[in-house]
């Protein structure tokens, strides 16, 4: 391995385990794939775009790429077959493909529609494809890219603060259900992290960086840290945990002072 850690202690799974990133074709999931082969693990990355998946899949020294839709069931069944015909069992699943659809209470159901099928469903279908065999074989990892959305809230976009805290709130369910059968649940929940969501997120971008905005390759290293305990909340900016901590302790005071954020984009001319 680069870091000189057998990948068996790093994870409990055995030296030339497998993994799948999708959403891989840039910034957290291609940083995602990069530590995982570096780190001694052969690895199918996959997106939408096939091109962009290949190019990376050569530029990362991945095992292979498949592009796929995860916005559908038979995407996401492509996606897992196409993998394991490279790979043959899967073992570790870094759901990392996401979408933010919409803003406000002008998001249509299409967007509603989308968002919920690639940022909680997708997981869903994944794990109805994976976790059977993993049960069987005793172990498994699934990670889910969540965001620090899924843990508190996202101002101006009620589609991706929802099906975050959906994807958050599966795979609590799934570590809760599973963990004592060798399946470990993990959910990444960054707050800004350089990437082209973070520079099209407009007016947003000054409140999603106030905490410093992480490059992918930190958010990468703090998963791949995590390996070592298996943690379930993975969190590249440690703070989120004092955030959390806070909207749970006094909801009305965390619902206050996110308001007053809301007022504050309104009065440089944004609103819901």
């Amino acid at each position: 391995m680069a870091d000189g850690t057998p990948v068996s202690e790093a994870f409990n799974a055995p030296v030339g385990s497998t993994a799948v990133v999708t959403g891989a074709a840039g910034g957290i999931g291609r940083a995602l794939a990069a530590r995982l082969v570096a780190g001694g693990l052969r690895v199918v990355v996959s997106d939408r775009d096939e091109a962009a998946t290949e190019r990376v899949a050569a530029e990362v020294g991945a095992a292979g790429a498949v592009a796929g839709d995860l916005a559908t069931a038979a995407g996401v069944e492509a996606v897992v077959a196409g993998a394991q015909a490279v790979l043959g069992p899967i073992d570790v699943w870094c759901g990392n493909a996401g979408v933010e659809a919409g803003h406000g209470l002008d998001a249509d159901d299409a967007a509603w529609t989308l968002a919920q099928d690639v940022n909680v469903l997708a997981h869903v279908r994944a794990a109805r494809l994976l976790v059977p065999g993993w049960v069987e074989r005793g172990r498994g990892r699934f990670v889910v890219t969540a965001s620090a959305a899924g843990l508190l809230t996202m101002l101006g976009s009620p589609s991706y603060s929802v099906t975050k805290h959906g994807a958050v709130a599966f795979a609590e369910w799934l570590s809760a259900t599973y963990r004592h059968r060798g399946v470990v649940v993990q959910a990444i929940c960054p707050q800004g992290v350089r990437t082209r969501m973070l520079e099209e997120s407009g007016p947003l971008k000054e409140l999603l960086t106030r905490d410093e905005a992480l490059a992918p390759e930190d958010v990468a290293e703090a998963l791949w840290a995590s390996f070592a305990d298996d943690r379930f909340l993975v969190l590249p900016h440690p703070q989120v945990a004092d955030y959390y901590v806070g909207r749970a302790r006094d909801t009305d005071r965390w619902l206050g002072q996110m308001n007053r954020l809301q007022q504050a984009l309104e009065a440089g001319g944004h609103r819901a």
